[in-house]
Formats: C-alpha cells, sequence, structure tokens
C-alpha cells in the first residue's frame, strides 16, 4: 500500500476517497481513529492509501482535482 494524501481535512479526505472510488481504485482510510482523539492540533494527518499498483494513476486523479498528493 502506497500513501497518496495526508491530510487532516476531513472534506477534502472525504473528497479524494470518493473521487478515487469513482476511478474504480480501491482505498483505504488509515489513522482515522488515531487523528481523532488527538484533537483538532494536527500532529496525526489521515493517511489514504491505495495499492502500489494504482498510486501513480490515484496520485494524477488527485491532481486533476486540484487536490496536491503525497509523493512520498
Amino acid at each position: 500500500m502506497r500513501a497518496v494524501l495526508l491530510t487532516n481535512d476531513p472534506v477534502c479526505l472525504s473528497f479524494a476517497e470518493s473521487a478515487l472510488r469513482t476511478e474504480g481504485l480501491e482505498c483505504l482510510v488509515l489513522d482515522a481513529a488515531t487523528s481523532a482523539t488527538e484533537g483538532s492540533i494536527g500532529a496525526i494527518p489521515r493517511r489514504l492509501m491505495v495499492s502500489m499498483a494504482d498510486a501513480r494513476q490515484a496520485r494524477e486523479v488527485l491532481r486533476a482535482l486540484g487536490i496536491d498528493p503525497y509523493d512520498g
């Protein structure tokens, strides 16, 4: 699995997840519970993960939507 987005913005995360699923890309949100328990200080971002095979396409979809993907 590869992270394609790291964010503390739940709206951006939901939008990105929906867009990837619409394109037929399976994705998974990690660290949602941990991020929620730490409050609003932003220390632990949520990660949107896709398979290694889908990472390039997922980043292209995010860029097309104006979302800066995580390339790490």
